[in-house]
C-alpha cells in the first residue's frame, strides 16, 4: 500500500531525528515559538514529502505509462479496505505534522491548520500523480477518505482539545499472498503493506476521557475494527488452481486496547516512542463479526 508506505517514512525519519543524545531535552516542546525548530520543521517536512514524491515517480510510476488526467470510480474495490488505509495515513501524517508544530511552540490554531492537514495535502499530490498514470487514475473515493482521516484528527482537537478516538492498524499473515505475490506482496515486508487480507483498521476509544470521574484506567481503551479476506485481486470472486473459490467478505471486531499516551510518563523519549507506536494496536482478545454470519473468538488477534 504506497500510502502506508510514505507514512512508515515520514516515522522513520522522525525516530531516526529523535534518536540523539540529550534527546529527551531536544523532544521537550516548547512553551513558546521557537523559530529554529519552526523552521527546522518546515525544511524538514518539505525535503521529506519532496523526496518521498521523487521516489514514489522513479520506483512506482516509471514503469507504467503516463497518461492524459483521468479520473476513476474504485470505490467498490478492495471492500474498501483500501479506504480505510487512505484515512489511517491520512490521519496518523496529519498528527505527526501537528505534534511537529507543537513541539516548536506553534500556536494550536497554525498546528491545526499547516500541521494537520500535512496527510491530505500529501497524500492529494500522490493522487494526481495516479490521475497521470494509465495504470490508476485519479479516485475521488480516495479523497474523501483523506478528507476522513484529517477530519478525524481536526475535529477531536477543535471539539475536546485531544484524542479520544485513535485511528490504529494491524496486520497478520494470510494465505492470499501465495495466489497473487505480485498484488498481495512476497514475504511479510511486502504483505504488511499490500495484503488487503491481513489488514485491520481499527477505532480505538479512550475509555478515561469520556468519563473522567471514573477510575477507569487512563490508558484503557475499547477497540472496534474493520476488515475483509478472500480477496486476491480488486475485484471480487477469484480462482486459482491451488485453492477453491474465494468469496470476499467482511470483518469487524471488538476488543480491548491501550492508549500508549496515557501512560504517565517525565521521559520525552518515552512518550515520543509511545506516540509513534500508538498507530498500532496492541494485541488482545478478540471477537469477529462477519457478514456471513460467523462469529469467531481470538484468543490473541492482530
Amino acid at each position: 500500500m504506497r500510502r502506508f508506505l510514505i507514512h512508515s517514512v515520514f516515522i522513520f525519519f522522525s525516530i531516526a531525528s529523535f534518536s540523539q543524545s540529550k534527546v529527551n531535552l531536544f523532544l521537550k516542546p516548547s512553551d513558546t515559538l521557537d523559530t529554529k525548530r519552526r523552521n527546522a520543521v518546515i525544511i524538514t517536512e518539505a525535503s521529506l514529502a519532496t523526496l518521498s514524491l521523487v521516489a514514489l515517480d522513479q520506483l512506482w510510476y516509471k514503469d507504467y505509462p503516463r497518461s492524459k488526467f483521468h479520473t476513476i470510480n474504485d470505490n467498490n474495490e478492495w471492500l474498501q479496505v483500501d479506504k480505510f488505509g487512505h484515512a489511517f495515513s491520512s490521519y496518523q501524517i496529519g498528527k505527526f505534522g501537528a505534534h511537529a508544530l507543537n513541539w516548536s511552540g506553534v500556536s494550536e490554531k497554525d498546528q491545526l491548520i499547516y500541521g494537520a492537514t500535512l496527510g491530505f495535502a500529501f497524500l492529494g499530490v500522490v493522487e494526481v500523480f495516479d490521475g497521470f498514470s494509465e495504470e490508476w487514475g485519479f479516485s475521488w473515493g480516495d479523497i474523501a477518505a483523506n478528507a476522513v482521516g484529517t477530519g478525524l484528527y481536526v475535529g477531536q482537537e477543535l471539539l475536546w482539545s485531544e484524542q479520544r478516538v485513535i485511528m490504529k492498524y494491524s496486520f497478520h499473515q494470510t494465505q492470499y499472498a501465495q495466489q497473487s505475490p505480485d498484488v498481495l506482496g512476497n514475504g511479510l515486508f511486502q504483505e504488511f503493506l499490500k495484503d488487503y487480507n491481513g489488514q485491520t483498521y481499527w477505532l480505538s476509544v479512550n475509555l478515561y476521557s469520556f468519563f473522567k470521574n471514573s477510575k477507569i484506567p487512563k490508558w484503557l481503551n475499547l477497540a472496534f475494527g474493520y476488515g475483509a479476506e478472500g480477496m486476491v485481486s480488486d475485484t471480487s470472486i477469484t480462482t486459482t488452481n491451488t485453492f477453491n473459490i474465494n468469496e470476499p467478505y467482511r470483518q469487524f471486531y471488538f476488543s480491548l486496547d491501550i492508549d500508549l499516551s496515557k501512560i504517565q510518563t517525565n521521559s520525552h523519549v518515552l512518550r515520543t516512542l509511545f506516540d509513534v507506536f500508538n498507530m498500532i494496536k496492541v494485541p488482545f482478545p478478540a471477537v469477529e463479526f462477519t457478514d456471513k454470519n460467523d462469529i469467531i473468538l481470538h484468543g490473541i488477534y492482530f
